[in-house]
């Protein structure tokens, strides 16, 4: 008896079923994709419980004729292509014709359409791959679609999906996605009867980013347009100094269609490598028009990535393009008035240090730093500790037990003012500056070369890990006007589940709407100038790190890591007394780490007697 057997096709649908239709999400693109391939100028989407129980897609495209409405059910039954030759210079969203079929194999599946050429339309309906029946119905042109009781014949599968809101947002984000790659057309989103977005047809790209997207987000994009040959590279980009802490704004499209390219990111990554910070990422809503001949779009199952035919043109061609934009942009800002230019960037207060006692002792630190002064003295001797290979030996640095603090003495005196060596504790004796952001003591066993801002990065995230493991609810500071703030469904539905955690962070944040909150108040270690990019960007890692509650100490040291590196731009110039040096240093030592600031680098190193008389060659 043979062991291999040909599979019926229903069985047949239902395998690539699971390649294709993942979640209801992969429903909606699948379908939507026809939608536009058929010329619509109208799309209607509606869903109900994140899409398990009811979709519905309908258009106003070309519609089908009788015959072609019972052809399409067919495996791999397509109007796209006619030979393995054309999948090189495909234009269409859909070309496979696997997706009708697999989602009728798995659901409870409704077809209406009708083409101009006909008076009346014709009504298909299948259930779990089986069709029940086939009748004339009455309809406008164009086509109709209903995916009710997903996977009701692979009920396994259903054990798989997430909740009606994260299912929901999967399918908000989506349809906001081709919203915005196609601008021309009109998109309405119902979900369980209640219209979520209605964009209206807009030949401008701001407008649809603006009404579908993030109305705020607009005003911190410029546009971009740049042709070389075939190739055509438009959109709207960040402006200079504005990022985001993931990649999820992102956005990169390939001949309109929604793609992940590593080729796309990395070169948008590079072109920002010298106007935002390390770590962070550019906004980018990119269109990248090629010959069809120059991409494969038939790489993965579901067409979510794409491969280019030469890498390193495309590369070359995007980053010389941003780069240009950007620096146009510059130069277009340095024309402006200072008093006139427009602000990129969030400002950022000044840190004063306070002692750690406790947890209870913890105080805003967003008040005004002392003036600025000039004094920068560098002994002779910094000059061998800061040399490559002098500064590579390292001996053990002083702890807090054998560094004792002294009190600080009455009178403020800068430095500027002192002609000696001031004691800052009984082993630490301060020399002077390197630099303005490196300071020098000495002690019984040689130099020590300490970072300010590093020093400060240290103090400031031990003090908020202690302010969230502890929950100092008394610390908050109440906001006169709460701050508004909109995320994307996708980051909205991670937000909101970590909402509890948050806010015995030190945190006041309500729900105020559908994927809209309210900053209520917000911790003493935060100015209320920084809440709203701290609070998105601590949404974004929280749906890109999957964070779950019971990972409540794995959430907070991320976010006071992010807490210290995002929205802390302490200038060491500000120290500029003896007291303020003096805090520094007694704060530093009384950390759990001294040694290294947030990100594991050294905060100080000290260099021994013996070694700067290495390369000195001897005392005589």
């Amino acid at each position: 008896m043979s062991r291999i057997r040909i599979l019926s096709d229903q069985v047949a649908n239902q395998v690539a079923a699971g390649e294709v239709i993942e979640r209801p999400v992969a429903v909606i693109k699948e379908l939507l994709e026809n939608s536009l391939d058929a010329g619509a100028t109208r799309v209607v989407i509606e869903f109900q419980n994140g899409g398990k129980n009811y979709m519905r897609i309908e258009d106003d495209g070309y519609g089908m004729s009788p015959d072609d409405a019972l052809l399409c059910l067919e495996r791999h039954a397509t109007s796209k292509i006619r030979e393995a030759s054309d999948l090189i210079s495909v234009r269409s969203f859909g070309f496979r014709g696997e997706a009708i079929p697999s989602i009728a194999s798995i659901s409870r599946f409704t077809l209406r359409t009708r083409s101009k050429d006909f008076a009346c339309g014709s009504e298909i309906l299948i259930n779990a791959g089986k069709m029940i029946h086939r009748k004339d119905c009455s309809m406008n042109a164009g086509t109709q679609i209903e995916v009710a009781n997903l996977f009701n014949s692979v009920p396994v599968r259903r054990k798989f999906l997430k909740t009606d809101n994260t299912e929901a947002a999967h399918i908000t984000y989506l349809v906001r996605l081709y919203a915005v790659g196609h601008p021309h057309i009109n998109f309405t989103l119902i979900e369980n009867g209640k219209t979520v977005f209605k964009s209206l047809a807009s030949q401008s790209l701001v407008d649809r980013v603006s009404g579908v997207w993030n109305q705020k987000l607009s005003k911190e994009l410029i546009d971009l347009d740049i042709r070389e040959g075939d190739m055509h590279l438009w959109g709207l980009i960040s402006k200079p100094g504005i990022g985001r802490s993931t990649r999820q704004e992102m956005i990169t499209f390939v001949n309109n269609r929604p793609v992940e390219s590593k080729t796309l990111n990395y070169s948008v990554i590079e072109s920002y490598h010298t106007y935002i910070p390390k770590g962070r990422y550019p906004i980018v809503f990119l269109f990248l028009e090629i010959n069809p001949e120059l991409v494969d779009v038939n790489v993965h199952p579901a067409k979510r990535e794409v491969r280019f035919r030469n890498e390193g043109l495309i590369r070359q061609f995007v980053i010389t393009a941003l780069l240009a934009r950007l620096k146009a942009f510059n130069q277009g800002m340095t024309q402006i008035a200072p008093g006139d230019q427009e602000q990129t960037s969030i400002p950022v207060p000044q840190v004063i240090p306070q002692p750690i006692t406790s947890a209870n002792s913890i105080k805003a630190i967003n008040s005004t730093s002392p003036t600025l002064n000039n004094f920068d003295p560098t002994p002779d001797i910094a000059v061998a500790v800061l040399e490559k290979k002098g500064a590579s030996n390292i001996s053990q640095p002083c702890t807090a037990q054998t560094c004792h603090p002294i009190t600080p003495t009455a009178t403020s005196t800068t430095l500027a003012e002192v002609k000696k060596p001031f004691l800052v504790s009984n082993s630490w004796k301060f020399i002077g500056r390197l630099s303005k952001i490196y300071g020098l003591f000495e002690t019984s066993n040689g130099l020590i070369v300490m970072n300010f801002k590093r020093a400060r990065q240290r103090i400031l995230y031990e003090r908020i890990q202690m302010s969230f493991k502890e929950g100092e609810n008394e610390l908050f500071q109440p906001l006169l006007f709460p701050i508004p703030i909109s995320l994307d469904p996708l980051t909205s539905s991670a937000f909101e589940s970590h909402l509890e955690i948050l806010n015995r962070a030190g945190l006041k944040i309500e729900l105020f709407g559908r994927n809209f909150y309210r900053i209520e108040a917000v911790p003493s270690w935060l100015g209320p100038e920084l809440a709203e990019a701290f609070v998105k960007d601590a949404a974004a890692l929280i749906r890109e790190q999957g964070i779950i509650p019971k990972a409540v100490d794995f959430l907070y040291e991320k976010m006071a890591k992010l807490a210290v590196t995002e929205t802390l731009k302490f200038d060491a110039s500000s120290l500029d007394t003896e007291e303020q040096i003096d805090t520094l240093v007694q704060e530093l030592l009384s950390c759990q780490n001294p040694l290294n600031c947030p990100r594991g680098t050294l905060t100080y190193f000290e260099l021994s007697s013996r070694d700067i008389e290495k390369r000195l060659g001897g005392l005589l």
